[in-house]
């Protein structure tokens, strides 16, 4: 009864099984119960899984699409019909624009072709907020479908329908786009690997699994284009009033395009805002309340809980760079269980390795790290990691640094032995006053 469960293999009758387990069990209302429960959330989530968006159609790009002229120039390169590469993986931090560019490439490479070739995109769903990712059986038969296999000739096999998707795309020259994957076993299934047959691929994970993709990392715009990105949200004349502070803007939202998006529909619809008003503590505020929030905790609900955990304790240093000896004093393990943790993180697209042992978080999972920190850690745990953090560090400056440190308007609850009774820290008095300033 438990193979039934098992991946490619059809689900029981659930009244057959409950009486099944009634036989085994007896009279027992307490097993029945918790197997009615388990069916439901078993067959609920199957069900969810099974749900494909899939079409024999593009959707539709951006209206305006800005900068990246170097990603898509590489990414038409390699996926040209004489280079032999089937297979193209952008990956990317949430946010990043991965699926527009994956759209725009996609749609210049038919304008130039102008062929008749089969085109299939699938939304995966890898990091949706509600649901499991989708069935890699499930989108083979909604891709088998629109390449004109009738119900009959769809295998109920994994693996034969996979089979059955190459040798319908064989020969045909098929483009393909397979947008925000979970991981490579998602993937395998899905890729026909035929000749002549392309596909791109986006995910906020790495896919060092995936062999004889290209990988293609997505970063945030360049600081030109975002200040354009930022114009053509907002409007050019809304943006010419003082091109320096959109600079800074762009710098502060760590030029990601989500949250330049967010923010320039706000500049648009709220003009009486100075750009002057856009200050650190709003602008960040706006740019997670309406979306970038949403996109980071999809990505966080789906790590593992001591990942979240480090996530969460690197919101504490006065940086946004760290390393493997600073992450493992804030979680008090070893070094080999916090360079796990951060390659974790970076395969996750939430931390950036800038150098060997050197990490950076982005402005923007920096500040989603600080708000989630006093939600999800009591304060008795970061007083200790404070604590681990002050000796790691063995420096004044470290101390002064985190003394003075307030997240979103809290005063980090150092630990006793760096606070005096009256909870004023033993600081010069010019330095106290630096606590009302965020860092």
């Amino acid at each position: 009864m438990g193979n039934c469960f098992q991946a490619g293999r059809r689900r029981p009758n659930s009244d057959l099984l409950l009486a099944v387990v009634q036989a085994l069990v007896g009279a027992d209302e307490a097993i029945l119960s918790a197997w009615r429960q388990s069916l439901r959330a078993v067959l609920g989530e199957a069900e969810a899984a099974a749900r494909v968006s899939a079409y024999d159609r593009l959707p539709a790009g951006l209206p305006v699409f800005v900068g990246r002229t170097d990603l898509v120039a590489r990414a038409e390169d390699l996926l040209a019909c004489d280079q032999g590469i089937t297979t193209l993986a952008l990956e990317g931090m949430p946010g990043v624009g991965k699926t527009s560019l994956a759209l725009h490439i996609a749609h210049q490479l038919l304008a130039k072709e102008r062929t008749c070739a089969p085109v299939l995109f699938a939304n995966l769903r890898g990091s949706a907020p509600q649901g499991p990712p989708a069935r890699p059986a499930a989108v083979l038969e909604t891709f088998l479908r629109l390449l004109g296999a009738t119900g009959d000739r769809i295998p109920y096999d994994l693996d034969a329908r996979a089979s059955l998707y190459r040798q319908l795309l064989a020969g045909t020259g098929a483009l393909i786009v397979l947008d925000d994957a979970a991981d490579a076993e998602q993937l395998r299934p899905l890729l026909s690997w035929a000749p002549g047959c392309r596909t791109v691929i986006t995910s906020r994970r790495s896919l060092t699994g995936l062999g004889g993709a290209t990988r293609l990392p997505v970063p945030p715009l360049e600081p030109d284009d975002s200040v354009a990105l930022l114009r053509a949200t907002a409007g050019a004349d809304r943006i010419a009033q003082d091109v320096t502070a959109v600079q800074q803007i762009a710098d502060s939202l760590g030029h990601l395009p989500l949250a330049l998006s967010v923010i320039g529909r706000h500049m648009r619809n709220h003009p009486a805002w100075a750009l002057s008003d856009y200050y650190r503590e709003p602008l960040i505020t706006l740019a997670l309340e309406d979306g970038v929030r949403t996109t980071l905790l999809a990505s966080d609900a789906r790590l593992p809980k001591d990942a979240r955990r480090l996530l969460r304790l690197l919101a504490l240093q006065p940086s946004q760079e760290t390393d493997a000896a600073t992450a493992a004093a804030l979680l008090g393990e070893p070094s080999v269980a916090a360079e796990r943790l951060l390659a974790t993180l970076t395969a996750a697209h939430l931390l950036d390795g800038t150098a060997p042992d050197r990490f950076r978080l982005h402005p923007l999972v920096h500040a989603y790290a600080e708000e989630r920190i006093f939600i999800d850690e009591p304060a008795s745990r970061i007083r200790q990691a404070l604590g681990r953090l002050l000796e790691h560090g063995r420096s004044r400056d470290v101390a002064v640094r985190l003394e003075t440190r307030t997240i979103r308007g809290f005063r980090l609850p150092l630990p006793r032995q760096h606070a005096e009774s009256d909870g004023e820290t033993r600081l010069p008095q010019h330095l106290r006053a630096g606590r009302v300033l965020a860092a």
